[in-house]
């Protein structure tokens, strides 16, 4: 099926019907010209008839301005179009669509050219504003050579790393790690304690240019002040009490690789002065040394706290805040992606039950999956992924029931809203409503002179309000508006902003 337009076309290939339709349906009424293919084996057929038509046959109709195709297909799957694709056309924009994000995927699609990456389902007004901001005025090639060239797929990275999941958040996440495969530039990873931080960071080595390197990973917040710098830079011997050998550092173990820093605004202001230079010259000395050693390392760093407010308070320097935050990746908590819970405790119970060399692993009843959905998981992915052997070991039958959960599952907190307030404002006794709470909040921005207290105040409220009827819907937009008897587009735009 084609559009409207001699131009060069949007080739939308999908092997779902119904998918198909709902994507016709939208690029007629934004009024692109497109053509429409139930296979990746039909798209390249296309593309090798243009190519070898003469060129005083050729229309510029026929050829593709981008290609918009989904991952999972017979006969040949997206990832296989995507790498066959770009050597016939390597000039043309590709959009991967799956209903099934992962790390494989991601990686994949990125590291073979593809331009973006989304998940299924999808806002089509999004999607076709994302199409839009790809398709720009392309030469048409004259003539377009096939090249032979391979490239592995990566293998299972979501199964190893747990980076699991369909929600925006974490797909958000896996098109970054992704996008990183074929860069070295420092990475900043942020989100509270048990969000997968480390994962992350090992993901990100993995998949990239230094993945034969070493990767070595210390937290800054578990060794002592006095020991820190010695454990990152070495020492030379005597260089102080008990230092009887000469000793390699972090930085020179990790060399050719990557080195983790985990809990990185922890780290003493003195020591952050030596981090810096190493970053900037790509030199240190060791503790008690006086030769230069050279340091070829990249630096993953992670955080749970807020460095651009530490930064604010004096507590942590602005020129190595911006060093290591070259590109930043915010792991969700686990509560704001409740949507992922079913997948990841699949993989956590199946994982648990192959370390006890169990038989099959435990299910959970719809009740006792229901409850998860909604507990607080103030430690993240890696309460669960406890909660999950503890049920392993503890539970007498195979189903999972609600009263089968841990006391820490089942018994959720009393929650008062933090969104709301200036720090200081909340855990007050006699609170009762949030409205008691917000005037509290009022009266604590009036008295501490924030400007547009109302302004500020009224965006945290819908934030909450919004991203609360998002997590109820699973994230369904349209459900979402309905229930809060506002436009989707309002909704949209408001996550967007």
């Amino acid at each position: 099926m084609y559009g409207l337009n001699d131009k060069p076309t949007i080739w939308v290939v999908d092997d779902d019907k119904s998918i198909r339709w709902v994507l016709d349906k939208a690029l007629q009424k934004s009024r692109l010209p497109y053509r429409m293919f139930a296979d990746g084996r039909e798209v390249l057929d296309a593309l090798d008839f243009w190519n070898k038509q003469p060129e005083n046959k050729r229309q510029a109709g026929d050829y593709p301005a981008l290609l918009l195709s989904d991952i999972r297909m017979p006969d040949v799957n997206g990832i296989e179009l995507l790498r066959e694709f770009k050597k016939l056309a390597p000039e043309v924009p590709v959009v991967m669509m799956t209903a099934h994000s992962d790390l494989e995927n991601a990686v994949s699609t990125f590291q073979e050219g593809a331009a973006e990456y989304i998940a299924k389902p999808f806002d089509t007004e999004e999607l076709v504003a994302l199409i839009k901001r790809f398709v720009q005025p392309i030469k048409v090639p004259a003539m377009t050579n096939s090249t032979d060239g391979t490239s592995d797929d990566a293998d299972g990275f979501e199964q190893r790393y747990g980076l699991l999941g369909h929600s925006s958040a974490i797909l958000q996440v896996l098109r970054t790690v992704g996008r990183l495969s074929a860069t070295e530039v420092n990475v900043l990873l942020t989100g509270e304690t048990g969000t997968g931080k480390e994962l992350v960071a090992r993901a990100i080595h993995a998949t990239g240019v230094r993945a034969n390197a070493p990767f070595i990973a210390i937290s800054t917040a578990a060794i002592p002040a006095h020991m820190l710098e010695s454990e990152l830079f070495g020492h030379e011997k005597g260089a102080f009490t008990g230092a009887g050998n000469a000793r390699m550092g972090r930085f020179e173990e990790a060399e050719g690789g990557t080195l983790f820093l985990d809990e990185i605004g922890d780290m003493p202001m003195e020591l952050q002065a030596r981090l810096l230079r190493v970053l900037s010259e790509g030199v240190f000395y060791r503790v008690g040394g006086s030769e230069l050693v050279q340091a070829n390392v990249r630096i993953i760093a992670a955080t749970h706290q807020n460095l651009a407010q530490r930064v604010d308070q004096g507590l942590f320097r602005a020129d190595l805040y911006h060093r290591l935050n070259v590109v930043g990746i915010h792991l969700p908590a686990l509560r704001d992606r409740a949507e992922d819970i079913p997948q990841l405790m699949q993989h956590f119970l199946a994982q648990a039950a192959r370390d006890l060399k169990l038989l099959a692993p435990k299910t959970l009843s719809p009740a006792a999956m229901e409850v998860c959905q909604k507990a607080a998981w103030t430690g993240n992915v890696r309460q669960l992924d406890n909660v999950c052997r503890w049920l392993t070991v503890m539970t007498p039958t195979q189903l999972v029931n609600e009263a089968d959960l841990p006391a820490e599952v089942r018994e959720r907190p009393v929650e008062v809203n933090a969104s709301f307030s200036p720090s200081g404002a909340t855990g007050m006794t006699g609170v009762n409503t949030w409205q008691e709470l917000l005037r509290i909040a009022v009266r604590q921005g009036l008295n501490d002179q924030v400007p547009a207290v109302m302004l500020k105040l009224q965006d945290q409220f819908e934030q909450v309000v919004i991203g609360e009827a998002l997590k109820y819907t699973h994230n369904h937009r349209q459900k979402a508006a309905q229930l809060l008897g506002i436009g989707r587009n309002t909704i949209t735009r408001k996550v967007r902003d």
